[in-house]
């Protein structure tokens, strides 16, 4: 059950601003899925260099890894607010 805010709180959104600034939903899942392919292109590239810079690029890998999810579920909130999305 969706409840409605009281008094002079604007319903107000993270989802719906994007979704007023032209961000749709397909836009952010593709971003999720780019950010998948960069995060395999770092983590090879970190094989290729030498031993002592390897770790900072394995941990660089590692934090792109962590946007996907963000991503796609920002993607979901804005999806929302699209015509013929989930209520």
């Amino acid at each position: 059950m969706k409840t409605r805010p009281t008094g002079n709180v604007p319903d107000v959104t993270v989802g719906k601003l994007l979704h007023r600034g032209g961000l749709r939903s397909v836009h952010l899942q593709a971003t999720s899925l780019a950010s998948i392919g960069l995060c395999i292109g770092l983590w090879i590239r970190a094989k290729t260099v030498d031993q002592d810079e390897r770790g900072n690029a394995e941990r660089r890998a590692l934090f792109v890894g962590l946007w996907p999810p963000m991503f796609w579920l920002i993607g979901e909130s804005v999806g929302r607010y699209e015509p013929g999305g989930p209520r």
